[in-house]
């Protein structure tokens, strides 16, 4: 198993899933000729790497945080100018995270706690900001052209302890609005859903992946259902490790309802609880756990019948 320290950044798209509802076409085309005309040619003008495009979500790699930060302020610089004139509600903005972290390096791609850090990094981050770790902080302050606020210890899921963060104020550019001040997106109109990653409560990091898959399951099974709005994964793994509330949650992703769970394995044997929350209320309306054979469970997930 080959091992490093890197710099990481990871990058999504803010309201990724209602923009494709919107206008598929049109955000697909927009995303494209960003990536070409920006993303691409700046990251390669810092030296970094693109490990893998996710959709909505880019990670990069570099060789020195100095480089990763300065190309995380140059892409939001840029994005800012290029959104100019666009209307609100068809705006292409960015979360960023960046981080210093240990990772694990399988072929072209990596894995690991630095990984997993930066994407939680990432989704405290503001629409058109950029988050660093305290590791990555230690290395740039001073040496890049930006302003850095502390915003002091936070509690993610799946980390044994706070997460020190720092909130990258770029020179030059207007600040953005705090999260109380960001109007929530107006719901669907019809009902609308988020599946939020479901908690391994395994006691093994090694079983993230289980967890991970079955809020996947759900996701896909879900968007089998015309009549329902189903968030994409991308944007509902955001999430994952943030300690809000439903109704923040709400308020960024422009839904009704939310279904969040747990997953437990021991041996053959999983235990999966779930519930379905009325956001708007801030009432259960469903729960539901079951216990199952994991090899049978896993078996199927094997098995992609297609949808009628």
């Amino acid at each position: 198993m080959e091992r490093r320290l890197t710099a990481i950044l990871a990058a999504d798209v803010v309201g990724y899933s209602r923009l494709m509802e919107c206008d598929e076409a049109g955000t697909l085309t927009a995303l494209k000729a960003h990536r070409e005309a920006l993303f691409d040619p700046v990251i390669a003008d810092h030296h970094g790497r693109i490990v893998k495009l996710m959709g909505d979500g880019t990670l990069v790699e570099f060789a020195s945080v100095v480089d990763a930060v300065t190309c995380a302020v140059a892409i939001q610089r840029h994005m800012a100018g290029r959104d100019d004139g666009v209307a609100e509600d068809q705006r292409i903005d960015l979360r960023i995270g960046v981080h210093l972290g240990d990772i694990i390096v399988e072929g072209e791609d990596i894995y690991g706690e630095g990984v997993n850090v930066t994407a939680r990094l990432e989704g405290l981050a503001e629409p058109g900001g950029i988050c660093l770790s305290g590791d990555a902080y230690r290395q740039v302050r001073g040496k890049v052209d930006a302003d850095f606020e502390d915003l002091g210890e936070r509690e993610v899921k799946n980390l044994a302890e706070p997460l020190r963060v720092y909130r990258v104020a770029i020179k030059g550019a207007s600040p953005a609005p705090t999260p109380a001040a960001t109007m929530p997106l107006p719901l669907p109109d019809k009902p609308s859903i988020a599946v939020l990653p479901f908690t391994n409560m395994s006691g093994d990091p090694e079983q993230e992946y289980f967890s991970d898959g079955i809020t996947e399951d759900i996701i896909t099974e879900l968007s089998k259902f015309r009549t329902l709005f189903v968030i994409a994964r991308n944007s509902s793994f955001a999430f994952k490790g943030q300690a809000l509330d439903v109704k923040q949650i709400s308020s960024k992703l422009g839904i009704r309802y939310v279904v969040e769970g747990s997953v437990r394995r021991a041996g053959n044997r999983v235990r999966i609880t779930a519930q379905l929350i009325d956001a708007a209320k801030d009432n259960h309306i469903w729960h539901s756990a079951m216990t199952a054979n994991s090899r049978i469970y896993s078996l199927s997930r094997t098995k992609s019948p297609s949808p009628s």
